[in-house]
């Protein structure tokens, strides 16, 4: 890339933003994406560089994983040096976990990675997609006066708002607005104008250099508490063959039934050496479990605290921190620090 040029990669996995209608069976089919100018033609209002690249087949957000995960990564490692910026157009049932994933995955990132997709298909005359994608490329390409760019990290941009990618969650599948990062101020707000929260913004080092991850281990499960659940359920999900995590969805600020059997497989799953992290089902706030009784018995059976971790970044930090082979012990540590923004102790 040459100095002083600016240029942005637009990858397409898939979802609606990249479908059309088909005319004889009204199901919602992928298109191919060099038809994008045909419905966007404002592309080629910027004064910059838009190259694409295609996953081939186009994957529905439903079936987004960990092999597509690393696929996103080697994208970006092999293009990093060509671009200033990288725009991932992604379907929205995943894809607060694909940009969790991508901000753990994406170790010294400073370049923008900005996913994006729509509620209605890019094709369809109200749809959402087409000011999601434009306003996503503008902030891929902004730099500031000494040429950095101005979000150097892993983000979701949709409805107006850009959120840390890691903090986010699909909230609506109804709605325009279908994703909000509750427990993050918003990067930036779209309307006249983009106006940036430089104050949160992740800072890499000058001299950060891109190493990519691709070391994921998928031992990971979420229970979910619930009033009733019963004794054969948690003994059946610490009892899966080769388990190495569980991502425990708890009631408000981290509690959970007090009963002596409940408290017992926790024991029992912490002295195997499974890690279980302890985030809450509600959508704001944070988990104390020093706060109540019920809450402080999961600290005593060896509970990590995740803090205002959402369930998608708890899970996918789990699997990048099991995959790169740290013992149990320094992987609860590192649940409860911070690596990329993604929780706030």
């Amino acid at each position: 890339m040459s100095p002083g040029a600016t240029s942005v990669l637009l990858i397409y996995t898939g979802g609606t933003i990249g479908m059309i209608e088909n005319p004889e069976t009204g199901a919602l089919e992928n298109f191919n994406f060099e038809q994008l100018q045909k419905y966007v033609p404002e592309l080629r209002r910027f004064a910059f560089r838009i190259d694409s690249y295609q996953f081939d087949p186009p994957r529905d957000s439903s079936d987004m994983d960990p092999e597509a995960w690393r696929s996103l990564v080697k994208i970006i490692s092999n293009n990093y040096d060509n671009y200033n910026g990288f725009v991932i157009l992604h379907g929205t049932d995943t894809m607060a976990f694909t940009a969790s994933a991508l901000s753990f995955m994406l170790e010294g990132l400073n370049k923008p990675v900005i996913l994006t997709g729509s509620q209605l298909p890019i094709g369809v005359l109200r749809t959402d997609g087409k000011e999601n994608l434009m306003t996503s490329i503008e902030i891929a390409a902004a730099r500031d006066e000494h040429g950095d760019p101005l979000i150097p990290e892993v983000c979701i941009f949709f409805e107006n708002h850009l959120m840390r990618g890691n903090r986010t969650t699909k909230m609506n599948a109804e709605n325009f607005n279908a994703f909000r990062s509750f427990n993050c101020p918003v990067l930036a707000t779209a309307g006249i104008h983009i106006k940036y929260n430089q104050n949160i913004h992740l800072r890499p080092k000058k001299d950060a250099v891109l190493k990519p991850h691709y070391l994921l281990d998928t031992h990971v499960a979420i229970l979910k508490i619930f009033p009733g659940i019963e004794e054969n359920i948690v003994k059946a999900v610490f009892g899966i063959e080769g388990l190495k995590a569980v991502v425990l969805e708890t009631y408000g600020s981290g509690n959970a039934p007090r009963k002596e059997w409940f408290i017992r497989h926790l024991c029992e799953a912490t002295e195997k050496g499974i890690i279980t992290v302890n985030v809450t089902q509600c959508s704001a706030g944070s988990v104390e479990m020093e706060r109540y009784g019920n809450g402080y018995q999961l600290l005593q059976a060896g509970v990590v605290c995740g803090y205002d971790c959402t369930t998608e970044a708890a899970v996918t930090k789990l699997m990048f921190l099991l995959g790169h082979g740290f013992p149990p012990e320094k992987v609860r540590q590192l649940m409860e620090k911070p690596l990329v923004g993604e929780l706030t102790n």
